[in-house]
């Protein structure tokens, strides 16, 4: 049963055709496991009897011959992903009890496919940090940690450590500027942010509503291309949902990329990159080179000013997204002698710190007299930036680049919790990717000296997943990776 655990999505659904075990025993091979492992704090939900009643009917369409594209396979979701019935809360106070009466495009499209929902996962609030440490529900830790607890990373932090110690197949995580590529590095997992409006926005708590994107995290690339195939799909409920056909994401695994090039980008290689991310990136460089890829250096001019355009448009959607949050509707309510003070009561008790910064400063950055001077300047330079992605790939066919520029961290790090900027920085590398609407893959490439996991990234074309896919799973095999 302990090793049933171990199996990757592809890896089971193979078992559970051939009848070698059942849906009901690899879904209690995972509830054993999330017991022992409620020291990750990955999980903030369990709906373990639920999950039975799903593996039960799992068993059912197998012996019927009647089972889907992920029948029986015991998933995690994070908990920006309304369920139906099941309590989502976003891992914020304000949210306490919600329980929603319809399930996100995302999830149902996951249950129609025949998975089993093991519960919701732990995530910074509202989807807003790197580390999951703002979440209302304390921090996830990482499954790496030694003598210190580690983060998982952000805003995917349970995710990424549900998946890493075997407490889920896969998981459910969204991306705004990293969220799913960086905590995949930092737990040593794979994990895929689609291209902008590839999945469904529907009935996932917003952040920031033009750069938000749902996507799968996984024990490895081919998991993660079975998974996007499930999730992804037009919506006429998303005005922002792509009418544009899914690919068989599978079936490019494994095929040649002699010929393929992949970009560079000088900008990203600063004076201060770690030594050991950098001869990391050299290693995939010249992994892709033995197998006749062409290695070309791009120039992304304005990535410096990436991190600040997307610290202005994201609070500023954030703003306007989080206004819903009155005490009145659903969620936290605290009463005051005045409709005003019910307002003021209830958003200063149910949001944390870091949510309650991105709303102010999303609500001056969109005041009268500044609105021009920073919201409107911010949306042109996204602009630039997603030209310059355009003009790299008119050079290259995917683009390289570290996941993140450093390692796990510890939790409660004050270089990091004490100057926010320190920890917006976790997504110099990634949030380039979000304001351009790209797609980009995370994948272990290696452990650091403290024997961490780092990760690398490929970015593509806008509804290219194929071409990602395809040089992921070749930088996979030869990097042959062991997850502890």
């Amino acid at each position: 049963m302990t090793d049933l655990i171990k199996l990757t999505v592809s890896e089971a659904l193979k078992g559970l055709k051939s009848r070698q075990f059942s849906a009901v025993e690899l879904t209690k091979a995972y509830i054993k496991q999330m017991e022992e492992g409620r020291k990750y704090n990955a999980y903030v939900v369990e709906t373990t009897e639920q999950a039975l009643e799903q593996a039960k009917l799992s068993d059912e369409h197998y012996t019927n011959g009647t089972n889907r594209a992920l029948e029986g396979i015991p998933l995690g979701v994070k908990d920006l992903f309304c369920t139906k019935g099941i309590q989502t809360t976003a891992c914020s106070h304000i949210l306490d009890n919600f329980v929603p009466q319809y399930e996100s495009t995302v999830t149902q499209n996951l249950l129609n496919n025949g998975s089993v929902f093991l519960g919701k996962l732990n995530m910074d609030e509202f989807a807003m940090g790197s580390s999951t440490e703002t979440s209302y529900y304390k921090p996830a830790v990482n499954p790496y940690s030694k003598d210190k607890l580690l983060v998982p990373g952000g805003s995917s932090g349970g995710s990424a450590a549900a998946v890493c110690a075997n407490m889920c197949a896969a998981a459910t995580g969204t991306d705004t500027g990293g969220s799913i590529r960086q905590p995949a590095s930092f737990c040593g997992i794979t994990g895929i942010k689609p291209t902008y409006g590839r999945c469904s926005r529907w009935g996932i708590i917003a952040y920031a509503s033009s750069l938000d994107q749902a996507g799968p995290m996984t024990k490895d690339v081919r998991d993660a291309a079975i998974m996007l195939k499930c999730m992804a799909g037009y919506d006429p409920k998303d005005s922002t949902s792509a009418n544009i056909e899914v690919p068989d994401f599978e079936k490019v695994l494994g095929q040649d990329i002699k010929g393929l090039k992949i970009g560079i980008p000088k900008e990203y290689r600063s004076d201060g990159l770690n030594k050991e991310v950098a001869s990391y990136w050299d290693k995939a460089a010249e992994m892709f080179k033995l197998r006749g890829a062409e290695i070309v250096e791009i120039s992304l001019p304005h990535t410096k000013y990436a991190l600040p355009t997307y610290y202005i448009i994201a609070p500023a959607e954030t703003s306007s997204n989080l206004a819903r949050y009155d005490g009145i509707r659903y969620g936290l309510r605290i009463n005051g002698e005045k409709a005003d003070d019910l307002y003021i009561n209830t958003r200063t008790k149910g949001f944390g710190a870091e949510v309650k910064r991105r709303i102010m400063i999303g609500t001056y950055v969109l005041s009268a007299g500044y609105y021009d001077a920073y919201y409107i300047k911010a949306q042109k330079v996204r602009r630039l930036i997603k030209q310059d992605f355009e003009k790299a790939f008119e050079k290259c066919d995917l683009i390289l680049t570290p996941t993140s520029p450093f390692s796990a961290f510890e939790i409660g790090d004050k270089s990091m919790n004490e100057n926010p900027i320190n920890m917006y920085l976790n997504d110099v590398f990634t949030v380039s990717v979000n304001l351009a609407g790209l797609p980009a893959l995370s994948l272990p490439i290696g452990l650091d000296s403290k024997g961490l996991p780092l990760g690398m990234q490929l970015i593509g074309r806008a509804f290219d997943e194929e071409t990602i896919f395809k040089a992921g799973y070749a930088l996979e095999e030869d990097v042959a990776f062991k997850r502890k």
